[in-house]
């Protein structure tokens, strides 16, 4: 696709509602489209979307370990409430061994070990289930007012660090507005959430950032 499709696409899109923009992407994908989580806040909002969509989309989660009781059990209820068809993806060290070998984990004013640890236990693991779900469409629950690398992308968008075209449903959506849709089909929240490859919600992870492209070819 080209930067100028792209732009027609978001253009076309803004107007639509959530639902309908899930199932366009659904529609472009010829049955390569998948969702992506990781069971933090709000998220059980764009997981409802695409299972009403396509009810056995894949479900790609990267599950690196260091995630707190509170977001497995979520997990595992949203598992049921929704039917997901999760694909599960651990890195190749686990979090008792990194922390056996490496101590504590890094610190937000260690960027360098930081990009290394989120390198190992998640942009790994996620650039291996890319490759066997090898999706031509990735749904994200990215939205613009999560971070100020986030806030210059839009509801589609080239993926340059998998290959995919990557399409974000509720882009513009406040808070406010995801927490009445939670309510209003009675889903569940996630407060306890703590992503250690992140350290700070303002800075990314890898996933929807050049850096970690470079990362996972290197």
């Amino acid at each position: 696709m080209t930067p100028d499709q792209i732009s027609q696409w978001n253009a076309e899109l803004r107007s639509l509602s959530p639902l309908e923009i899930t199932r366009w992407a659904i529609a472009q994908a010829g049955g390569g489209a998948i969702v992506s989580t990781n069971f933090r806040p709000y998220e059980a909002a764009i997981l409802h979307l695409a299972t009403q969509a396509q009810a056995d989309i894949p479900v790609l989660w990267v599950d690196h370990g260091f995630n707190r009781p509170a977001t497995y059990r979520h997990a595992e209820l949203l598992r049921k409430r929704l039917g997901l068809n999760i694909h599960a993806y651990l890195p190749k060290i686990s979090a008792a061994h990194y922390e056996a070998i490496h101590g504590t984990l890094p610190s937000l004013s260690d960027e360098a070990k930081l990009k290394q640890f989120s390198t190992l236990v998640k942009l790994e693991p996620f650039q291996r289930g890319m490759r066997e779900l090898a999706p031509t469409i990735w749904i994200t629950a990215l939205r613009k007012v999560q971070n100020p690398n986030r806030a210059g992308l839009d509801i589609v968008s080239a993926d340059p660090n998998f290959g995919a075209l990557k399409v974000s449903p509720l882009f513009y959506h406040t808070d406010a507005e995801l927490e009445a849709y939670l309510a209003e089909h009675n889903l569940p929240n996630e407060w306890d959430y703590f992503d250690p490859a992140k350290a700070d919600e303002k800075r990314e992870c890898g996933l929807h950032a050049a850096w970690g492209g470079e990362a996972v070819k290197a």
